[in-house]
């Protein structure tokens, strides 16, 4: 039965028809040589047995090398005894390993008779720098070598020696052979196989299928190429007396390896102080062995680490490594330094001052001794000359309260050793001239570049504070520093600068005995480019043009200045343009748009040390065919405002044109209507007293500016009366006189509403006529007439109305004076038996 099987030969998968039972025997490959150099031709055949029944006697045999395509072989014939063979040749084989195939065809796809494995490499190359060492921890002779380029073949490597004389010309007694580990460049020859003192010969032999190859002989004696260990290092206690005077000095002892003690030997000595960027000092030509060992001269650092090693002496061999680090501290020494101080005061109280003293040591030499603290005290004359310590510290600050009586105070620095000289701090008062045009820049992200102009008179020196401005800084870390020379005007500060931060720096001067005011200036430690820019606001758009605007940012303490301003916009096709402003523009109108169009337009800020863009903004021009239907929109708004404001205006006309506009007594104050004339005017009435009878009274009238009405002209015919005779104004002062009239009403009309006269035939009674107003004058029980009814009142059930025959010389009606109800507001003059009417 034949089945479908699958094979994976280095990363290629086969898919092949597996051959039945009775041809597993069928096909057969041979190859000469199995293994080439990489690159050389490679012969094979594959022959058939004329057993397989199977298969046809014309069969076509093919071949097939690693994953390449499937070709035919080179010849393919019979042999006599009946035997198929194809032969092939492969020009170059370029694989370091690889499968070669013999196939056959088998219905729709080919079947696997047998397959070969082929290698391909290089022969060994000669080991090289072959070095042999004797290890006494070990007690063997150990060789390593180099082994040459990769061969791509198992590849064997043997050490091999034999005894002889001191040239190793003549060949001795065989070492047996050492074999290299697989992957390992070295062997071990055992101390039962080594005579000391004896020279041998030894060599690497390399071998592989390709063939064999060997190193230089290299010719030695075991002793002279031993390797000793290191001594060990130890600490020696000194007592305080030594230490005490002979400060910076560490004290040790060694002793060798003790296999090694039968050894003459030599060593070496290395320190280096745990400092950034020491280096190690070497001393030579030290014994093997020493129980104490003295070295001074050493710097004042914390902690000094010290390594040993070790040679045979006066003869060949190889040093130790170095001894594992021995740590020491070495003796300390008195500080010998120079204290700068500084110090800030505030007034508490009258008789308190807190005082803030800051100082900075100066080494006066090299080795300047280490500083374990400082001490702060005052000599008091009440304690008979002893120090009071104000501060005890570690830190190069100290805060304390300066008692009233106290001048100054001594600092010192002290070790173990002892202190270093006193310095005397006094307090100065702040007085002379200050320093002028104080300017500070940055130089780079870590200092600042500080520069002023010399007050008028020369100082000795200067003072320079710098601290970071930030709520978050605790002011207390200040630094500091004192420049000696007066005659210089400028400073680079490089101790305690952060990248981008505001800080804080002052000048002082210093003079003999005082100090100068001191002067500030802000600045940033490394400029960067503004954190934002101004938004962008549209504030006009029209159909080719855009107005911009933008607030500025307001200015902020060491702010960076702008320098300008610069307008990109771009539209939907990615034209983009651009226009630079100065800084002192607040808006800008973007011209030669297109309309209807969709604009981005941003705005950048720049200063000095870099440009930031503010958030874009879109904005769109307006289409001419929107603005004409805006225009027509708002036309057609003004155009009916317009009508309804004329049709309020026509209605309230006419309505004015049937019911006359005055106006209404019953909501006014006619109390306080007064005369704006108070001077006597009389007339006569022939029609009901002779000329003999003096004129009685004055009648006063309430009126409006009216236009004449028909009751008016039907009076017309008593042309003795006079017309008008007084007009009333509301909050009039009567002791004006006034020739001006009313203004004109709204119809222009002129209302009168009522005449009173008294008649001399009929003492005591009093008639009155009212007008032919439709309009109401007082809210009481006699209303006007409505409108048809005719000008008549009807009278009160109470009042007593005596008519009078009428006259043609009479158009009045005479009836009480005090029922017409404007009489409450008339006055009456002339005639005193009236009854105070």
């Amino acid at each position: 039965m034949v089945g479908l099987g699958a094979c994976t030969l280095t990363g290629v998968t086969l898919i092949f028809l597996l051959l039945p039972r009775s041809l597993e025997s069928c096909g057969h490959i041979e190859i000469s040589p199995p293994v080439v150099r990489l690159g050389d031709p490679v012969l094979a055949s594959c022959t058939i047995s004329p057993n397989c029944s199977k298969l046809d006697q014309q069969a076509k045999i093919l071949w097939r090398l690693q994953d390449e395509p499937i070709q035919p072989g080179d010849r393919q014939h019979h042999l006599p005894d009946g035997t198929q063979e194809s032969l092939i040749t492969l020009p170059h084989l370029n694989y370091t390993q690889a499968f070669l195939f013999c196939l056959v065809p088998w219905e729709d796809s080919v079947q696997l008779l047998d397959q070969a494995e082929l290698h391909a490499g290089y022969p060994p190359a000669s080991p090289s720098n072959l070095s042999c060492l004797m290890h006494l921890t070990t007690n063997s002779l150990v060789c390593q070598w180099e082994p040459g380029p990769e061969t791509h073949l198992p590849t064997s490597f043997i050490l091999k020696s034999f005894r002889s004389r001191a040239d190793c010309q003549y060949q001795g007694d065989t070492i047996p052979d050492c074999v290299a580990k697989k992957r390992q460049n070295n062997c071990s020859i055992p101390r039962k196989n080594l005579l000391l003192y004896q020279y041998m010969a030894i060599w690497v032999q390399a071998e592989n299928m390709l063939g064999s190859s060997e190193s230089p002989k290299l010719c030695l004696d075991p002793m002279d190429v031993v390797k000793l260990e290191p001594p060990m290092l130890q600490a020696l206690d000194i007592g305080p007396d030594v230490v005490s005077h002979q400060p910076g000095c560490l004290w040790l002892s060694w002793k060798p390896w003790k296999p090694s003690e039968y050894m003459e030997q030599e060593c070496e000595l290395r320190y280096q102080p745990q400092l950034k960027g020491a280096n190690w000092t070497l001393v030579f030509h030290l014994p093997s062995s020493k129980d104490q060992f003295e070295l001074c001269g050493l710097h004042q650092a914390p902690v000094y680490t010290l390594q040993m090693r070790c040679i045979r002496s006066s003869l060949p061999g190889f040093w130790s490594p170095w001894s594992p680090g021995l740590q020491l501290r070495p003796t300390m020494k008195a500080p010998t330094i120079r204290l700068d101080t500084w110090c800030q005061k505030k007034q508490l109280d009258p008789g308190t001052v807190s005082v803030q003293l800051f100082w900075k040591p100066t080494p006066l030499q090299e080795d300047s001794g280490q500083i374990q603290g400082y001490l702060l005290s005052w000599s008091s004359p009440d304690h008979q000359g002893q120090d009071i310590h104000l501060c005890n510290t570690t830190q190069l600050s100290c805060i304390f309260l300066l008692p009233s009586e106290a001048q100054n105070v001594t600092l010192v620095a002290y070790n173990k050793a002892g202190a270093s000289s006193a310095t005397t701090v006094v307090f100065l008062e702040n007085e002379g001239p200050a320093v002028t045009g104080l300017h500070a820049m940055a130089q780079d992200l870590n200092t600042i570049w500080v520069d002023w102009e010399a007050p008028s008179l020369l100082p000795q020196g200067y003072l320079i504070e710098w601290e970071m401005s930030s709520p978050s800084y605790n002011n207390s870390y200040k630094s500091w520093m004192i420049e000696p020379n007066g005659n210089i005007t400028g400073i680079l500060l490089k101790d305690n600068i952060n990248p981008f931060q505001l800080y804080r720096i002052t000048v002082a001067p210093l003079y003999p005995g005082i100090v100068g005011p001191p002067v500030n200036v802000y600045t940033f430690a490394g400029e960067r480019a503004p954190p934002h820019a101004p938004a962008l606001h549209l504030k006009h758009v029209g159909t080719t043009w855009a107005q911009l605007e933008w607030v500025p940012e307001a200015p902020r303490l060491g702010m960076i200045p702008l320098t300008h301003y610069t307008i990109f916009w771009a539209d939907a096709g990615d034209h983009s343009f651009s226009v630079t402003l100065n800084i002192s523009l607040h808006d800008f109108v973007l011209k030669h748009l297109e309309p209807a169009s969709l604009y981005h337009v941003y705005l950048m800020a720049t200063s000095r040390a870099g440009s930031t863009n503010s958030t874009g903004l879109t904005l769109r021009t307006l289409d001419p065919s929107d603005l004409n239907i805006f225009l027509g929109i708002l036309c057609l708004v003004l155009l009916s405002t317009t009508c309804v404001v004329t049709w309020l205006c026509c209605k309230r006309r006419g309505k004015t044109s049937f019911w006359s506009d005055v106006p209404d007594p019953a909501h006014s104050s006619l109390s306080s209507w007064l005369p704006t004339i108070m001077t006597e005017e009389t007339f006569q009435l022939p029609s009901f007293w002779d000329s003999s009878v003096p004129s009685i009274t004055k009648i006063t009238e309430l009126e409006e500016d009216k236009k004449p009405t028909h009751w008016d002209s039907e009076n017309s015919g008593n042309g003795n009366l006079p017309a008008l005779v007084q007009a009333y104004v509301l909050q009039g002062d009567p002791r004006e006189i006034s020739n001006q009239s009313q203004p004109p009403s709204r119809t222009g009309d002129q209302v009168l509403y009522g005449q009173v006269l008294e008649s001399p035939t009929s003492p005591g009674v009093m008639q009155y006529i009212r007008s032919d107003s439709t309009q109401p004058l007082l809210g009481g029980p006699t209303p006007s007439p409505k409108s048809y009814e005719n000008i008549w009142f009807h009278s009160r059930p109470q009042e007593t109305f005596v008519p009078q025959p009428p006259s043609q010389e009479d158009d009045c009606v005479f009836g009480p004076p005090f029922d017409f109800p404007l009489f409450q507001g008339l006055q009456v003059h002339g005639v005193e038996e009236q009854g105070g009417f």
